[in-house]
Formats: structure tokens, sequence, C-alpha cells
């Protein structure tokens, strides 16, 4: 799970050109890709369920990328935090959390609650749990999933999965899962590029809103609700369907 500050896809297929047979592919969530990738899934996972490839190592140096200010004006951070409507107490998984472009500013608005960042990466996992105690943000915890499984302590109320659901390898199975971790009333939000979209992977990676409706829905979600002032992305809202 990991983000994405956009290159132009001539700088994006050299940066491909440079790290992505190294192994690991983004997995749900973590990068520019988010922004370019801030995923978290396995090379072998991606190698065999379709998912975009690459590898987020060198924390430090993705942060740059992640956390560019230009970033701001199209991905819309504290628009998207404001549109979760979320309670002081919630708690909140951030999948493909990356450098904590989101996680950060999620753990501000619920000083109460708990936010998880997951990412498959250990550095970016390592990075993240750093920043924490460096910006005082003792209600964040940075988690190593797995790119089948995120980890998650505990059930959450939220689960967030900014451009990285792209990444996930058996997304259905993987929404399943994610079922389980979801507390009653729970939500499974999406936010990933428009195929039209000059931002973000290949088009050939990027995923319809029909699609990845079809997908939740048949691991057992409803679509609740759309938002649509991001300029190049789509942002669904889910809910478990009760059983």
């Amino acid at each position: 799970m990991t983000p994405n500050v956009f290159p132009t896809h001539q700088a994006l297929r050299c940066l491909f050109a440079a790290v992505l047979l190294s192994a690991a592919a983004c997995t749900p969530r973590s990068s520019p890709d988010r922004g370019e990738e801030q995923s978290q899934t396995k090379h072998a996972q991606g190698a065999h369920h379709g998912a975009m490839p690459h590898r987020f190592e060198n924390a430090e140096e993705w942060a740059k990328r992640f956390e560019e200010p230009g970033r701001d004006t199209w991905q819309k951070p504290d628009e998207v935090v404001k549109a979760l409507a979320l309670p002081p107490d919630a708690k909140v998984a951030d999948i493909g959390a990356g450098t904590g472009y989101f996680a950060a500013r999620l753990a501000r608005v619920v000083p109460q609650g708990r936010v998880y960042g997951v990412d498959i990466e250990p550095d970016m996992a390592r990075y993240l749990g750093e920043r924490a105690k460096r910006e005082g943000l003792s209600n964040l915890e940075a988690v190593l999933g797995e790119p089948a499984d995120p980890k998650l302590p505990e059930p959450v109320d939220v689960v967030l999965i900014v451009d990285t659901y792209h990444h996930i390898g058996d997304r259905v199975a993987y929404m399943r899962r994610l079922e389980k971790v979801l507390r009653p009333g729970g939500r499974v939000v999406i936010i990933d590029f428009r195929e039209e979209s000059p931002k973000g992977p290949p088009r050939h990676h990027k995923l319809s809103p029909a699609r990845v409706q079809g997908e939740l829905e048949a691991a057992g979600y409803r679509l609740a609700q759309t938002h649509d002032f991001l300029p190049d992305q789509y942002f669904l809202v889910f809910l478990r369907v009760a059983s």
C-alpha cells in the first residue's frame, strides 16, 4: 500500500526502467502513483494478478515526490479529509500510506481516535513511524502489511485507499478480507485516477469507477456516496451489505 506527484509519462517510463524490476509492486495504497505510486504489492502479486509493479525503497527520496507541495492543488487532501466527516474518536486505516501524506492529516482530525498507516514496503513503514514521533502524532501507528492482508490490529470505522486500489492483485479477495476489520457501519473509501486523466499510471493500469464498483459489489459492498470535486480522480464511498 503506496502515492503521487506524477511526472510526465516519459519521466514515468524512465523511472520504471530504473526500479521496476527490483521487486515489489505497489499494494493496496501507498504512493502517488499515489501520485505515482505509493503502494505496497509485492512483485509476485503484481505479476500474477495484474497489479501494477513497483518498489518504494529509500523513503526519504520518495517523500520528495509524495509530499511535493504541488500535489495539494489536485489531490486536495484537506477537502478529502473534510468530506470524510470523521468524528474525533474515529479509527481509520490508510491503506498504502507511504510517507504519510494522508495519514498525518487524518491523525490530526481524530485526536481521540487512531490512524493506522499501512504499507507493505518496510522502509515506508519505518519512515511513517519516525514521522509520527517527529510530529508528535501519538495516535498514528505505522503498520507493515502484506500484499493480501493489511494486518490491521483492530477493526476500524473507515478504510481509505488513495491512488492504490489499482495496485492490488486479487482485489475482490482483498476487499472481502477488509470486511472483517470494519466496524458496524464502517466505510471503505476509494480514490483513484480516472482513465482519461493525464496524471497517474499508464492508462492500461487505470480502472474505471464502474469496474471498481463492480468489484466492490462482488466483495459484498454497495456504493453509498460519491464526491466530484477532485479534478483527476473519482472518490467513491462504500458500505458493507448487511448479511
